[in-house]
């Protein structure tokens, strides 16, 4: 049986996932997912990333949105806001209210993520393993101008969400990645990959946040395994969302070639881009990378699965002697 571990952050990762599934139906996949976009909201704790991937290939998720769930309504958070209890810019239904509800008491009575973790998708039978890239409290801070002539750190999500990156971003901070260890599986399930996968989740935020965390980068690296990333950046912008405001906020231009030199030759072996990117293909190669351009939009489901088959064939051709 061939085993794949995928980096994922949430919509882009989670759907790139369920074309890997279709690809290769056989293969035993693990997921790493990243919890910097973690955050505690009306004293639950709320992981979007992992959510967004357990939903998504349980059959729960809001295709339209690519977050929350399907038939959602949001009656508990018109109450929360009549009684004038925020923030009113991160809107959790009432049906991901008990996802929450339930990881917040498990954490409570002494639970790692990683166990809440396995215990949610027991439920939803997503077909992959899905571990948090920590057990760790680690939360990604957006450093901003403050409006008086200083700077201020806001989470994440307050950039993302609220702001919706309209503020320049000067620094990108996963606060207590330092401090943390990978979640139990994490290591092993890398040393016993044969290949690791970057799907088109964001650089910075999402495979950037996963890699900080020491000692997960170190083993991708030591793995001996192929590694190879799928471009979120197709003709200099972003797929979905706004990767090219955090790429600014690290100095990476919003190419296709300059993702990949972000992660490197000592942690990527191959890289694919789009076909509208072919120019960019000469570019990675002369950096010790091998590319190739093949289409890269998730349109449909086939559409992502021959994505990922396009990502195994180049791992399968990195590898071979």
């Amino acid at each position: 049986m061939r085993r794949f571990v995928v980096l994922s952050g949430g919509i882009g990762g989670a759907r790139f996932l369920r074309g890997l599934r279709r690809a290769a139906p056989d293969a035993e996949i693990t997921v790493i997912g990243n919890t910097g976009d973690d955050i505690h909201l009306f004293g639950l704790k709320v992981c979007p990333d992992l959510d967004t991937v357990m939903y998504t290939l349980g059959g729960g998720i809001h295709e339209e949105q690519g977050w929350g769930r399907a038939a959602e309504t949001f009656t508990v958070k018109e109450e929360l806001a009549a009684y004038g209890v925020g923030p009113e810019w991160f809107g959790l239904g009432d049906r991901d209210f008990a996802t929450h509800i339930v990881r917040t008491q498990m954490i409570a009575a002494g639970y790692p993520l990683s166990a809440v973790t396995e215990a949610l998708c027991k439920r939803w039978e997503p077909g992959v393993r899905l571990l948090p890239m920590t057990d760790d409290r680690v939360e990604t801070h957006v450093l901003i101008d403050d409006g008086d002539g200083g700077r201020k750190a806001v989470h994440f999500q307050e950039y993302w969400v609220r702001l919706r990156a309209a503020v320049p971003a000067h620094a990108v901070i996963p606060v207590g990645a330092e401090q943390s260890a990978p979640a139990p599986g994490v290591l092993e399930a890398v040393a016993a990959a044969d290949a690791v996968l970057f799907p088109p989740s964001n650089p910075v935020v999402s495979v950037g946040t996963i890699l900080a965390v020491p000692g997960i980068r170190e083993a991708i690296e030591n793995a001996g395994v192929p590694v190879v990333g799928l471009s979120p950046i197709i003709g200099d912008a972003p797929v979905r969302g706004m990767a090219d405001k955090v790429l600014a906020a690290v100095g990476v231009p919003a190419t296709a070639a300059a993702v990949a030199r972000h992660y490197g030759p000592g942690l990527l072996d191959g890289w694919l881009v789009d076909t509208v990117d072919e120019e960019a293909v000469k570019a990675v190669e002369a950096d010790g990378i091998r590319c190739r351009a093949v289409p890269l939009l998730m349109t449909d489901l086939d559409a992502t699965a021959a994505m990922a088959r396009e990502a195994l064939a180049l791992a399968e051709e990195v590898a071979a002697p």
